[in-house]
């Protein structure tokens, strides 16, 4: 991830929120055209702090902004929540009978939670 996706996901996340660039700059503390200096001249990054800030404020969490496809999170999330949820012996036959399963359930285990086998 490089300066500029930082920089476009800050927006994304803003918008979301129904925030103005005025309303976010003020709710972190930072002078009113703080975040459309941010947004606009894309040659500078906020200090981690200041970005966990704007997470945090934007209802976002570090997991999903820092996601390979942020507007692609929840859907991923859900479904990895849902696979997570099914009962043992159902994750134990679909991980056996598909290796392609397989792999994809642990994409998903990195990403999201831990499967359990058991």
């Amino acid at each position: 991830m490089d300066k500029i996706d930082i920089i476009q996901r800050i927006g994304y996340i803003r918008t979301r929120a129904k925030m103005t660039q005025k309303a976010l700059s003020n709710a972190i503390g930072m002078n009113p055209s703080y975040i459309n200096r941010l947004e606009s001249a894309q040659n500078f990054l906020p200090s981690l702090e200041v970005l966990l800030t704007i997470i945090d404020v934007c209802g976002s969490t570090p997991e999903e902004f820092f996601y390979h496809d942020i507007s692609a999170y929840e859907r991923d999330k859900t479904f990895a929540d849902k696979i997570n949820s099914l009962p043992s012996d159902i994750k134990e036959f679909i991980l056996d009978y598909d290796p392609d399963l397989m792999n994809l359930f642990t994409t998903i285990n990195r990403k999201f939670v831990k499967i359990d086998r058991n």
